[in-house]
């Protein structure tokens, strides 16, 4: 199992590199969602996060996408770039109650707004990876 890490002078985080879904930004934050559901606010902006993943064995499986978005690539399940939105899935990922919004359902790995021009570059990415 290979580990990222995150330190800092008053934080030190370990999370197996497996277990991460999807890294967002938030201003100077980025919101860590973990396989579990769980979720880690980190007082860190994304290209942090970007170059401590290139520092990983296994770095090819987070992609960049668009200005506030990595995504672990093993996660990906659907792009849709009418609904510019991304739904994560697989068989480790532990599904909670979907949440409610205006009276619609949503799932906690969906996550929409993400530009068309972003969605396009993950999609054509994607296509070339082999699956096995």
């Amino acid at each position: 199992m290979e580990w990222f890490i995150m330190r800092n002078s008053t934080l030190l985080m370990r999370v197996a590199a497996d277990d991460i879904v999807y890294v967002s930004a938030d201003g100077n934050s980025s919101e860590l969602v973990l396989i579990n559901g769980r979720s880690r606010t980190i007082g860190a902006q994304l290209h942090r996060f970007e170059e401590k993943f290139k520092e990983l064995e296994n770095a090819s499986m987070f992609i960049r996408v668009g200005r506030s978005l990595i995504v672990n690539s093993r996660y990906v399940q659907l792009i849709d770039l009418t609904e510019q939105k991304i739904v994560f899935g697989g068989k480790h990922l532990v599904k909670k109650a979907n949440t409610t919004v205006d009276g619609r359902s949503h799932d906690i790995y969906t996550i929409r707004g993400v530009p068309r021009d972003a969605l396009k570059q993950l999609k054509e990415q994607l296509e070339v990876i082999k699956i096995g």
